[in-house]
Order: structure tokens, then sequence, then C-alpha cells
């Protein structure tokens, strides 16, 4: 027996963020990325806060890939602060920091049921609807996807006003992880009916305004549909769970602090061609809706899947990402080399990996790590 459910309630187009005058509780900790301070941004969070006669306190202490010194940092904080509510404000670390805070917090001292609302700044992760917290380890260079359905958020809001000003470079990697996020639900074994048409419809979004919102990061309308296509493609791979372009990519933001997207980025091409390589007409066929769905050339399933790898590697290039490793240049090929059996090996062990529709041995996760290099 299988099981489709919607645990996050959201609330979109204008004036979303104005529900924060309404939120169930007085008391609420704000876990922010220090950018929203620091950019004045957190005043669209705080000015509907103190309208509804709320009290608040900030905590900024988060990092990319939210470490968990700085989740520690979190959890005392929450026990300090006793709030009725959590409010994430920020990208992808900042919400799975605040998930993994909540999760932690509630285990050491279970005070009542502290609900979590996600407010998302770029268009990338899907956190705010996913059960998923990828926090890591720098002592061990690792990073472990948490998963559990208490992770879940309760509330998200997509507000545009939030992602109208990120840069160019990051609209593109979080786009990137848009798109590899519905592939990898669309073709994952454990995809279903339901997962299908969310990852669909991401897909379809990305091939509209993706492109657009990286050249012109005024377009409102762009900036808007990819903010819920981000959302589809998170609420796709709740349900599918996602493979091996995951797990691996889990691997290179934890050695070598590669943003996530970017190294999802990377993997994509590499991963269609590896999913295909026993010529499973299933995977194929899926392939192929999401190269028909961009409107590409597909006279059979083969030429389309070779349309859509063409089609992403395009799109890296019209939006200056790398197409290698080697192209960034803070990774020493040394290290590199050194590291590829490891993370081989970790990636085999990532959870993301258990979704993907052919099963990789370690020695096949190595050669895709080689190839990533060139």
């Amino acid at each position: 027996m299988n099981c489709f459910s919607m645990n996050t309630k959201i609330y979109f187009e204008e004036n979303a963020l104005e529900h924060l005058e309404t939120i169930a509780g007085q008391k609420v900790l704000l876990i922010v990325d220090p950018f929203v301070e620091e950019s004045g941004m957190i005043t669209m969070i705080t000015e509907p806060l103190e309208r509804g006669k709320k009290e608040y306190e900030i905590f900024k202490e988060v990092a990319p890939d939210a470490p968990i010194d700085k989740i520690t940092q979190g959890v005392d904080k929450m026990l300090t602060y006793h709030p009725d509510v959590l409010v994430a404000v920020g990208g992808g670390s900042a919400i799975d920091s605040a998930k993994a805070i909540r999760e932690f917090a509630l285990k050491i001292e279970s005070y009542g049921k502290i609900p979590l609302i996600a407010i998302p700044t770029t268009s990338g992760t899907g956190s705010e609807v996913t059960n998923i917290s990828v926090v890591s380890d720098p002592g061990s260079k690792t990073k472990q996807p948490l998963s559990s359905e208490s992770l879940t958020p309760n509330e998200a809001i997509l507000a545009v006003q939030l992602v109208e000003s990120v840069p160019a470079f990051i609209t593109a990697d979080t786009g990137m992880d848009v798109l590899t996020h519905a592939l990898e639900a669309l073709v994952s074994s454990k995809h279903s009916c339901f997962s299908d048409a969310l990852a669909e419809k991401a897909i379809e979004l990305c091939g509209t305004y993706l492109l657009r919102s990286y050249r012109n990061p005024k377009d409102k309308e762009a900036r808007e549909q990819m903010h819920y296509a981000s959302c589809l493609a998170g609420m796709a791979f709740q349900t599918s769970s996602l493979g091996l372009n995951h797990g691996m990519a889990h691997q290179l933001g934890g050695k070598f602090h590669i943003p996530h997207g970017r190294a999802n980025a990377i993997i994509l091409p590499y991963l269609i061609a590896y999913n295909i390589g026993t010529e499973d007409k299933e995977t194929m066929r899926r392939y192929g809706k999401a190269a028909k769905i961009l409107g590409l050339n597909c006279f059979n399933d083969t030429m389309a899947v070779r349309s859509l790898i063409q089609w992403v590697k395009g799109m890296m290039k019209e939006m200056n990402m790398p197409g290698t490793i080697s192209e960034i240049e803070k990774v020493p090929e040394c290290e590199y080399e050194s590291a590829v059996w490891d993370m081989a090996e970790s990636a085999l062990k990532d959870a993301c990996t258990m979704g993907n529709p052919r099963i990789p041995v370690k020695e096949e996760v190595v050669l895709l790590y080689q190839k990533l290099w060139k």
C-alpha cells in the first residue's frame, strides 16, 4: 500500500507575508540567514509580527550547509527562549537548520507542539515542504540527510518580494537544483502519479522561466513562477525520493563546499546518461517525457534523452555555470582525486541514492566522479 499526503499549508501570491500577523502563539523565534538581517530584508518579516503584537527574538547563527555546531547553538537558544512558534527565513541552510533545531530541542525538553513556518528567500531547495534536513559535520567533511515526518514545516510562505534581489549566479545554482529535484522525482523508483504531476509541472516552469529569471532579475513573473516551481519540485521528491545525483552532490558539498545546486547541475548530464546506460526503457520514456515538456526534439526516446542532456548543458552555458569540477578553481585536482573513492562510498550510503532508477555500484560512482573533473 502506498500513501500520498501534504502536511504543509502554503500561503502564496500577493500579501502572503501578512499571514504572520495572525499566526498562533505570541513568542516567535526567528531563525534567519545573516544576510536577511544585514540587508534589511528582516523588516518584511518583523513588521507584520509587530502589527500582530507578537514578541520575537532573532537567531542568526546560520551558516551554509547547516553545520552541527551552529545547530547546537540554535538548540540552546530555543531551550532558553521557549518560543511558541519558529519562523525560518532564508535559503535551504536556514530552513534545514530550523528543522534540526526544533527536532533536537524538543527531544531534550518536550514542552509542547511548536509549529515551524518556513519562508524561503531562494527558489531552489523546496525545503519548506519536505521532511528532510541536510546537516553537515565540518570535522569529517560530510553531509548527513535527516529524514522524519516531524521535520516537516507546518506552514510555508512563498513571497516573491523576498527573491527579487537574488544575484544571478544564485538564481542559476538554485534554478538548476529545482530542475534536478524534478527530474530525479520523475524517474525515481518510488515515483507515483501524484509525484509525476508535481514534477512535470516544475519541469515545465523551469523550461519557461529559469533563463528569464537569470537574465532579468526584475522579471517578477519569472521570479514568482520559479519560486512556485521550487515548491512543486520539493513536494514531488518529498513523496518519490531523489536519486544518485543528490547522493553524489552531498559529498561534493561536504568535502569541497561546492554550492549544492551547482554540484547537482554539474552531475546532472552525466547522471542522465548513466541512468539510461542499461537501456532501461521505462527510465528512457520518463526522461523522454521531460524532454517533450521542454519542447525538445523527440523523434524517439533515445533522441529525446540526448536532446535533454544537451539542453541541460546549454542552460548551464547560458547561465555561465561551470560544466566540470576542474573549472572550480578552489578544488585542487590532487585532493579531488584522492577523495573520489571515499565520496563514492558515502554517496552509496546517502539516503537519497535509494530512489535512483539504476542501482549503482561503487566502481560506477567512482567513474562518474572522475568524469566530472574533465
